[in-house]
């Protein structure tokens, strides 16, 4: 898989944007990005380090299953979004807000 594929986009909200600027002495920032579905830990890792150029030091990834939606009569179903948690060295920063 591309390296360039396996990140759709990141993911920006409030709790993420305050996420990205809380730093500490042990690591730098905490990002959100949405992956893809078949993507696993260490995939999303060299995607980050090699687009943002940026030292990962962990990665969390869970599935967020969709939400029922009903239109009408008709109820649907949202589909599963997986997302990656990336925390990165305290010297390394992503300028995505």
């Amino acid at each position: 898989m591309d390296l360039y594929h396996t990140i759709i986009r990141p993911v920006v909200t409030e709790k993420s944007a305050r996420m990205a600027r809380r730093q500490s002495d042990k690591f730098g920032g905490i990002y959100t990005f949405q992956v893809r579905p078949d993507a696993n830990k260490a995939e999303v890792r060299d995607a980050v380090e090699k687009i943002y150029g940026v030292k990962v030091l962990s990665v969390r990834t869970s599935i967020r299953m969709g939400k029922a939606r009903r239109f009408r009569q008709f109820v649907g179903q949202a589909s599963p979004v997986k997302q990656a948690v990336v925390t990165v060295d305290p010297n390394s920063h992503i300028d995505l807000f």
